[in-house]
């Protein structure tokens, strides 16, 4: 069996379901201190949008999408910061957030936690790897 390689490409954009778009970007924007790097509406009316956020200092984005066909929640990714303890020390400052308690550190992984938005959507904080 032949296999044509895969041409070169990057992780650039994940999607989260949300019920509400105005809601989620206030989530990202006002309470996680994101930045909104896209709002385009489009389709022959305008009717459909993407949003986009992602947080500060990020190449990649988070596309907040309506549902289509399924329901909000139930996806997950990975920030990596430099400092997990110093970032859950800051999100329990906002206060609001569905947070996880503060992380013990665990041999052979690195150091993380789990926030979720409005719509259940997972946000993993992870300590950036060396």
């Amino acid at each position: 069996m032949t296999t044509t390689p895969a041409p070169q490409a990057s992780l650039a954009t994940v999607m989260f379901v949300v019920s509400d778009q105005d809601a989620a970007l206030s989530f990202y924007t006002d309470t996680l201190g994101w930045e909104l790097r896209g709002d385009v509406r489009f389709g022959p009316d305008g009717e459909h949008r993407w949003l986009e956020v992602a947080p500060p200092g990020s190449t990649a984005r988070l596309a907040l999408n309506p549902p289509m066909g399924g329901t909000p929640g139930g996806s997950a990714i990975g920030v990596e910061v430099q400092d997990v303890l110093a970032e859950h020390a800051r999100l329990s400052a906002v206060g609001g957030i569905d947070l996880d308690p503060v992380p013990d550190p665990m041999p052979g992984v690195p150091l993380l936690f789990a926030l979720r938005d409005p719509d259940g959507n997972h946000i993993w904080i992870v300590s950036a790897t060396s």
